[in-house]
């Protein structure tokens, strides 16, 4: 899957915040919404309960600047990709300077929560998986313009994937001393899988008369056991470059760490006001794998002309002829590697209609700060419960990732069964082959057992 994300990187996509929070945020307001103590942990519930085990709650989502309606397009009947001959310039969308995209799963395997040492706890194990890529614009109008251009700047490409598994303990209760005030904190313990990040600072080339002139600088980290560099010889610069990955007997785990949630809230008069940080920790990588152009190199070649159209063995050349652009040479040895989990702060604002309580309106901000890939969002719902058994939220949201919408409908029968479906943001128009045209797109499900 690394191996996938990664040329996936260097052919069409871009980078957006790393292991972006995925914990069904359209829920945040419903008082019977089971997993709100994901995203704030002082939120706990009214009544015990046990997960659908693998089921309980799976949110899986995609987000990004990077949509496929600048990739694909309709010509003559078919879907074809944006760099077609046949496509006219006029109706290709132009690329910006920095191109997000990324994929991020997260399935609670077993989950249990209860009321017990004066408050409410939840006991779970999860599996996490984020993969984020980011290219600059130049990399697309080189592959759409072939050799139009004298000059091409593709710095700044970056890659970024992570799984790992999360064994959390939370407990939250009211002060007493403070009425309407609410603390809780969870406590993670991580288990390492894989990981692999890279940064291209510098990959710029320039068209002589009859060569390419390049000059390259990047690095890039590859933690797991088994997993090893794929090498090729470019005879012009007379030395091995990474070509991609492979696989040797891959095993687990590879890195431990730990991770805090906290949080709280506070109820006055007719509003609730929450703050929330989450993910405040990090895992340390073994065995990792590094390769590096060791500082700025340069070279030329006569490689470089591009003739892109869908075909694969096209494709597979482009793949490598990029992959050769960087020159990354493979490191001796294992390097010790560290990585941070990419805190969220979550803030909110919930107003209660004082003649119709069931009726609640509310105001989420949540940034997640992770360097590069930071990001924000407002989620603007309305959320009611008008019979006990059923709860609903409607939002909009906008922030990095541009404007869309949001739903979550929550049922359970009290005592004995609950089913939640939603998106935080809703896939708009799809293509003949219902792909989603815009990247932003947010499932969230799950089956629960209260009792």
């Amino acid at each position: 899957m690394i191996k996938k994300y990664i040329y996936t990187a260097i052919l069409v996509c871009g980078a957006t915040a790393a292991s972006a929070q995925i914990n069904t945020e359209s829920g945040y307001f419903l008082d019977n919404f089971l997993y709100r103590y994901q995203m704030n942990p002082a939120m706990g519930n009214t009544e015990n309960f046990v997960g659908f085990p693998g089921l309980g709650n799976t949110s899986f989502g995609t987000q990004g600047t990077l949509h496929m309606s600048k990739l694909i397009y309709p010509l003559n009947g078919k879907t074809v990709l944006f760099t077609n001959p046949d496509l006219p310039d006029n109706q290709v969308k132009k690329f910006g300077n920095s191109n997000k995209l990324g994929a991020n799963l997260r399935e609670n395997i077993i989950t249990v929560g209860f009321k017990a040492l004066g408050g409410y706890n939840t006991v779970s194990i999860s599996a996490v998986a984020n993969s984020q890529v980011g290219a600059p614009g130049s990399l697309f109008n080189m592959l759409r313009d072939g050799v139009k251009n004298d000059t091409y700047d593709i710095r700044n490409l970056m890659v970024y994937a992570n799984s790992y598994a999360e064994i959390a303990l939370n407990h939250s209760r009211d002060i007493k001393q403070v009425p309407g005030l609410r603390v809780g904190a969870t406590f993670k313990f991580l288990v390492g899988m894989a990981s692999a990040y890279g940064k291209f600072k510098k990959a710029e080339m320039t068209l002589g008369q009859d060569s390419w002139d390049i000059v390259s600088e990047g690095d890039i980290y590859l933690s797991g056991k088994g997993l090893d560099w794929e090498t090729d010889y470019n005879d012009e610069a007379h030395r091995h470059y990474v070509s991609g990955i492979k696989s040797d007997g891959f095993s687990v785990p590879n890195g431990y760490g730990a991770a805090f949630d906290l949080g709280a809230t506070y109820d006055w008069r007719d509003f609730r006001f929450s703050l929330a940080i989450i993910d405040l920790g990090g895992i340390a990588w073994t065995k990792t794998k590094k390769a590096s152009t060791n500082g700025e190199q340069n070279f030329q070649t006569s490689d470089y002309i591009f003739e892109v159209n869908g075909d694969n063995d096209t494709w597979d050349d482009m793949k490598n002829k990029i992959s050769a652009l960087y020159q990354l040479q493979p490191q001796d040895g294992n390097f010790k590697r560290s990585t941070m989990q990419g805190t969220t702060m979550n803030i909110g604002v919930e107003y209660i209609l004082p003649y119709y309580r069931a009726l609640t309106f509310g105001l989420l901000n949540s940034t997640r700060m992770c360097g590069g890939y930071t990001s924000t969002e407002f989620r603007l719902s309305a959320n009611v419960q008008p019979v006990k058994y059923v709860s609903a939220s409607a939002n909009l949201v906008m922030g990095t990732y541009g404007v869309g919408f949001g739903w979550l409908l929550n049922v359970t029968s009290g005592k004995g069964f609950n089913l939640f479906l939603g998106m935080d943001r809703v896939p708009g128009k799809l293509s003949k082959q219902y792909i989603p045209l815009n990247s932003n797109v947010n499932v969230n499900l799950g089956i629960n057992f209260p009792f």
